[in-house]
C-alpha cells in the first residue's frame, strides 16, 4: 500500500550473510571521504566481509499447521524464464564461486567509501523523500529532502525463488480481475466484516450501489504488488499479501538497484560481487506503460491521468517519478489531487466524463483511499463515489480494492474456492503453494491455539499502510478479550501463519546513519494487468520491490519507518 505492509516476522537462527559488521554514523554527507570518521557502535567485531549464501535453519517449531485452509502441495514448480538474460547466465559461475563460505577480507577504509557514495548517489538521482523534520516537506516538493532509507548492498536471493515469485504474477493479476466480476462473493464474504469495520463498510456500501446501478467497468486496469517471505523452516516461498491499492515505490525500487549496481561496479572485486547478478528493475517503466495504455484506451487525446494523493506525502518523489516516466516517454500528462480537492472540483457530466476542474480525466490512479484516515470527513467519501460512478478508468475499482483486503485473501485460500475462479490447474496448484495458513475466527480449534501459542500466529485486521498488524502475547490478549466480550468484532480479523525467515547481518543506511544489525527481507512482485472487455491488454510481471528491516521488528512498512529499500542479488 502506500506505505507499504507486511508480516515481517522473527527469523530464524541468524547467520552471517552479509557486510562488514560495523555501524558507522554520517553526520555530514558533504564530509570529503578522506576525513570521513566512522563512529563503532555495533556489538559485532568489525573484521570481515561475509556474502554467504543463507543457510535456512529449521528453528524448534511445535505449532502442526496441517489443518491450514491452505495447505502447501509437496510438488515443486517448473522454473521459467523471468527477469533473466544471457549476460546473467554468463556471470553465474563467476559471481558465485566460493559463494557459499566465502569470507572476504574488507580493505581498510571500504566501508566509509561504499556509504560516502552510496550517500552521493542518492542525492545526484532522485532516491529521496521528504524530511519528516521539515514541516512544509510532505506538501511542496524540493522542500526538505532526505535520501529514501536503503540497504548498502543487495540481498541474497537464490534463483529459483525469484523465479517462481516472477511466475506468479500475472495468475495472481487474472485471479484479481475474475474476483472482481463477482460481486456476489464479495459482498458475502464481507458481509460480517461489515459489521464491526466501518470503514470495509462504507467501502463496500460504494460498492453496493455500483452493483444496483450495473455499473460495468469494461476497461479495467489493475497494478498490483504480491509480497513474499521465505520460510526458513519449509524452504518455501509464501505470500504476505496482496495489494491491489496504492502499490508503492514502482519509482524507487528501480533507483535502488541501479545504486547497488553502482557500488558493485566501483568496488565489485574488493568485495567478490558482480553487478550482472543484481537483476534490473523495470517497475516504474512498465507501470507508467501501463497507465499509458489505459489511457489510449479511453481513446480521448486531451483526457489526463489524475494521481489521487493525500494531503501530507513525504514519498511524492516515488510518484513523481512514474508521471515523470509517463510524459516523457508516453506523452501523457497527469495532475495531482486529493480526495478533498477531487469532492470540491470534482462533476460527472451526464455521459460519464469525469472531470475535474474542467479537466477531463481519464484514468484516476490511487495512491490513497486505502486507510481510515484518507476519510476524515464525508467530502472525502463523496469523492470516492464521484469517482466510482464516473466512467473514467480507475486504478483500482472498488471491486479491485476490495478483492485486496485480508478477508478475502483467506477466504481465497479456502479448499476449492479458487477453482471457482480459476480453470487452469497448474496455476492453481502454483497458487496454493504459495498461500500461508489462513484463519477466521470461526475456526475453534485454530483459536485455541492461538491463545496457547500466540508466538506462531499473526493477527490481522482489514488495515493497509503498515504498523496494524497484532503480535506475541498481544495475540493472546485480544483473542481473550473479544471471546469475553462475545464481540462480532471477532469477524473484523483474520488469523495467519507466522513465517520465520532467516535473518543475517546487514548494513541498513537510514538518514545518513549506517546501522549494523541482523535483518530479514520480504520480496514484492509487481503486476499490471489491462483488459478492454473481452481483450486483454497487458498482463506481465513488472519489477520487485525488496524491503529488508531489522529481525527484531515485527512491521515491515519502509514509509512507516519500519524497513529500508533493497534489491537483489542472484545466486
Amino acid at each position: 500500500m502506500g506505505a507499504g505492509c507486511s508480516t515481517l516476522c522473527l527469523p530464524a537462527s541468524p547467520s552471517l550473510i552479509a557486510f562488514a559488521p560495523k555501524t558507522i554514523a554520517v553526520s555530514d554527507s558533504s564530509t570529503p571521504t578522506s576525513n570521513y570518521k566512522p563512529k563503532f557502535s555495533s556489538r559485532f567485531t568489525p573484521t570481515t566481509i561475509f556474502f554467504s549464501r543463507p543457510h535456512l535453519r529449521t528453528p524448534h517449531r511445535s505449532m502442526d499447521f496441517s489443518s491450514s485452509s491452505s495447505p502447501v502441495p509437496s510438488s515443486s514448480l517448473l522454473p521459467v524464464q523471468c527477469g533473466r538474460s544471457d549476460e546473467l547466465e554468463e556471470s553465474r559461475d563467476k559471481a558465485t564461486e566460493g559463494h557459499g563460505s566465502g569470507a572476504r577480507e574488507v580493505p581498510p577504509g571500504l566501508l566509509e567509501k561504499l556509504v560516502y557514495d552510496a550517500l552521493v548517489w542518492c542525492s545526484l538521482h532522485g532516491l529521496v523523500v521528504g524530511d519528516k523534520s521539515v514541516q512544509r516537506s510532505g506538501t511542496d516538493p524540493g522542500i526538505g529532502l532526505v535520501h529514501a532509507p536503503f540497504a548498502l548492498l543487495p540481498r541474497p536471493l537464490t534463483d529459483g525463488y525469484w523465479r517462481q515469485a516472477c511466475e506468479l504474477a500475472p495468475i495472481f493479476n487474472e485471479l484479481v480481475d475474475r474476483v472482481s466480476l463477482d460481486g456476489k462473493f464479495l459482498q458475502d464474504s464481507l458481509s460480517r466484516t461489515k459489521k464491526v469495520d466501518a470503514f470495509t463498510g462504507r467501502l463496500l456500501d460504494i460498492h453496493s450501489k455500483m452493483l444496483e446501478m450495473n455499473k460495468r467497468e469494461d476497461i479495467r486496469l489493475g497494478l498490483h504488488r504480491s509480497d513474499y517471505m521465505l520460510d526458513a523452516e519449509t524452504n518455501l516461498l509464501f505470500q504476505i499479501e496482496l495489494n491491489t491499492i496504492s502499490s508503492s515505490f514502482p519509482g524507487l525500487s528501480c533507483l535502488v538497484s541501479e545504486l547497488h549496481k553502482n557500488l558493485i561496479n566501483h568496488y565489485g572485486k574488493d568485495l567478490g560481487l558482480d553487478s550482472r547478478r543484481v537483476p534490473g528493475n523495470t517497475a516504474v517503466s512498465r507501470y507508467a506503460e501501463a497507465l499509458a495504455k489505459a489511457w489510449n484506451e479511453y481513446n480521448n487525446c486531451s483526457a489526463l491521468v489524475m494521481v489521487v494523493v493525500q494531503t501530507e506525502e513525504r514519498n511524492m518523489y516515488d510518484q513523481h517519478w512514474l508521471c515523470v516516466m509517463l510524459k516523457e516517454m508516453h506523452g501523457v500528462a497527469s495532475i495531482r489531487k486529493t480526495l478533498a480537492e477531487i469532492d470540491a472540483e470534482g462533476q460527472v457530466l451526464p455521459d460519464g466524463t469525469l472531470v475535474i476542474g474542467g479537466q477531463t480525466v481519464a484514468v484516476v490512479y490511487f495512491r490513497a483511499g486505502y486507510s481510515p484516515n484518507d476519510y476524515p470527513s464525508e467530502s472525502e467519501w463523496r469523492a470516492r463515489l464521484l469517482m466510482e460512478q464516473s466512467n473514467a478508468i480507475k486504478c483500482p475499482s472498488i471491486s479491485y480494492h476490495l478483492v485486496g483486503t485480508k478477508k478475502i485473501q483467506q477466504e481465497l485460500a479456502k479448499p476449492n474456492v479458487l477453482e471457482r475462479f480459476l480453470e487452469n490447474e497448474n496455476d492453481i496448484a502454483k497458487l496454493r503453494k504459495c498461500f500461508a495458513g489462513l484463519w477466521s475466527l470461526d475456526n475453534i480449534d485454530v483459536v485455541k491455539s492461538a491463545i496457547e501459542r500466540p508466538e506462531f500466529f499473526v493477527l490481522k485486521p482489514q488495515r493497509e499502510g503498515g504498523g496494524n498488524n497484532i503480535y506475541g502475547d498481544k495475540v493472546r490478549e485480544t483473542l481473550i478479550r473479544l471471546q469475553q466480550e462475545g464481540s462480532e468484532e471477532l469477524a473484523a480479523y483474520i488469523l495467519m501463519q507466522r513465517i520465520f525467515p532467516t535473518a543475517s547481518l546487514s548494513y541498513l543506511v537510514r538518514e545518513g546513519i549506517c546501522h549494523q544489525d541482523h535483518a530479514i527481507s520480504e520480496l514484492g512482485i509487481y503486476g499490471a494487468y489491462l483488459r478492454n472487455k473481452d481483450k486483454v491488454i497487458m498482463n506481465d510481471q513488472c519489477g520487485y520491490l525488496m524491503r529488508t528491516k531489522v529481525s527484531t521488528s515485527n512491521e515491515g512498512g519502509v514509509a512507516a519507518g519500519f524497513a529500508v529499500l533493497d534489491s537483489i542479488y542472484l545466486t
